[in-house]
């Protein structure tokens, strides 16, 4: 009797934990704001710091993509296409060892009916207090909304070089 008694304490415990958790992340995808604002920040945070995956992984739905695109050794303009996973296993590592802030300098977005798309312009840090960003580039995010919370269906990004400067329209105004 004693045993069932918290065996049941314990399922309580651990599913209330679990629905806890999600709406916690819940709130965090509630609105388009707090969306953008998560993505940036899950994978934001300083040299040491383990990334939040769980909630990376809670942002998006089970087939999206993440698409850097650059140039590659032989100098073309050519895209990679990532799942979470792959993100997390090539950029995890180096997020944590040497410490990113990722921050949202400028926003355009479309909306038609369930379907959205955000043209974030961003740029990088090493560290929070940082005033020169190491990087800047737009990141094109599609998304999804349900009716409840918004689902990122890709991401596709590039970095300014040179050759490639951020058009006036995406930065903001001063």
């Amino acid at each position: 009797m004693k045993r069932s008694f918290y065996v049941l304490i314990i399922a309580i415990s651990f599913f209330g934990f679990g629905e806890a958790q999600e709406n916690e992340y819940l709130q965090k995808v509630s609105t388009l704001d707090s969306t953008i604002e998560t993505l940036y920040a899950v994978i934001s945070g300083p040299k040491g710091q383990k990334r939040n995956w769980e909630l990376f992984n809670y942002l998006f739905l089970d087939d999206a993509k993440l698409i850097p695109s650059g140039r590659n050794r032989q100098g073309a303009n050519t895209p990679r296409y990532l799942t979470t996973k792959d993100y997390i296993e090539l950029s995890g590592k180096w997020l944590e060892e040497n410490g990113f802030f990722e921050k949202e300098l400028h926003r355009k977005t479309e909306t038609f009916g369930s379907l959205v798309h955000v043209w974030s312009t961003y740029e990088s840090f090493k560290n929070v207090s940082d005033t020169e960003p190491f990087a800047r580039g737009i990141n094109s995010i599609q998304l999804f909304f349900d009716g409840t919370r918004y689902w990122v269906t890709n991401i596709y990004w590039t970095g300014e070089r040179p050759d490639l400067p951020i058009p006036k329209e995406y930065l903001p105004e001063n």
